[in-house]
């Protein structure tokens, strides 16, 4: 679960994204979150409980397995159409100690710093 400042630009946003990659649009509960449900995993944004502003986690990421490069750069693209902005390097592979991983990182609205992984073979 992420904060955001407006349920409203975030959804759209989220939807455009978790779109891209295959998951269907946020279902809100009765306090106003929004939540993504999948087989492998729940994904949620709401207005901090306290009431003080959503703020960024720093240092902070959430990943996004997806299948393909291509599913990564849609995603992206997905992103920075719905208000995200595009953060480090393009999208592409990088090596790692995990082995090979193509990354795409994108900032939501709110700024938290996200990004769709796929493990290359």
């Amino acid at each position: 679960m992420v904060g955001a400042h407006d349920i409203e630009v975030s959804k759209k946003f989220y939807d455009a994204v978790l779109g891209a990659i295959g998951i269907g649009p946020g279902r809100r509960d009765d306090k106003g979150r929004v939540f993504y449900v999948t087989r492998s995993g729940v994904f949620a944004i709401t207005k901090p409980i306290d009431g003080a502003p959503a703020t960024a986690a720093n240092g902070g990421t959430i990943g996004f397995a997806v299948d393909s490069p291509e599913k990564a750069n849609a995603w992206h693209a997905a992103g920075l159409g719905n208000g995200g902005r595009s953060i480090e390097d393009p999208p592409g592979v990088r090596a790692s100690g995990m082995g090979s991983l193509y990354l795409a990182y994108l900032r939501d609205p709110a700024g938290n710093k996200i990004c769709a992984l796929h493990r290359m073979p």
